[in-house]
């Protein structure tokens, strides 16, 4: 489904702190995080302002594709029905048109949309964790969901966050090492 890059620009600043650091110690590596052997769940509870519930009127959705199992933003809901006894909605995808329309799962492919991660925030993702990734091919450049298997910990420099993440993605199982600025991560509520 050929269907363009997403936007998810961010602005990326030095730490003062860490540009005073020369290259070579600005590269080391610090840390590897792997995936637990067992999750332990807690109560989620929002940490800053980006993870409080929105108001609905301003409410972000991306919606999971059936033709390429990608997720896409949501421009509008232009209909709605019951089928096999579960709701699903029509959506028109931002920066498509009507040929590119379809129906989807409300519970199973409509869902907040997920936020670009800022350099500062590379210490959120752990290993484990449930993330949105960038992945460009030769004819694709889209939004799949993935799991980060592994994190490679490296200190930040005037570039921003340098730490390398394998993700295996969900819906083909193959996985691939990524910079922070290919990831999004989930909403909290």
């Amino acid at each position: 489904m050929g269907k363009p890059q997403r936007e998810r620009g961010r602005e990326r600043g030095a730490s003062p702190s860490l540009s005073s650091l020369s290259a070579p110690e600005a590269e080391a590596e610090i840390e590897i995080d792997t995936v637990p052997s067992k999750q332990t769940s807690s109560p989620v509870v929002p940490q800053d302002d980006k993870d409080i519930m929105p108001d609905l009127e301003n409410l972000q959705l991306e919606a999971r594709s059936s033709r390429d199992f990608a997720w896409y933003d949501i421009q509008t809901f232009l209909a709605h029905r019951v089928s096999n006894g579960e709701m699903e909605v029509r959506v028109r995808y931002a920066d498509f048109g009507a040929d590119e329309d379809e129906w989807v799962n409300i519970k199973k492919a409509v869902r907040p949309r997920s936020i670009p991660l800022e350099s500062s925030e590379c210490m959120k993702v752990q290993a484990g964790d449930l993330v949105l990734c960038f992945r460009e091919g030769s004819n694709e450049a889209v939004h799949y969901d993935a799991h980060v298997m592994k994190i490679e910990r490296k200190l930040h420099d005037v570039r921003g966050c340098r730490c390398l993440f394998v993700v295996k993605y969900d819906h083909d199982n193959t996985e691939e090492k990524v910079h922070l600025s290919r990831l999004c991560r989930r909403p909290k509520f």
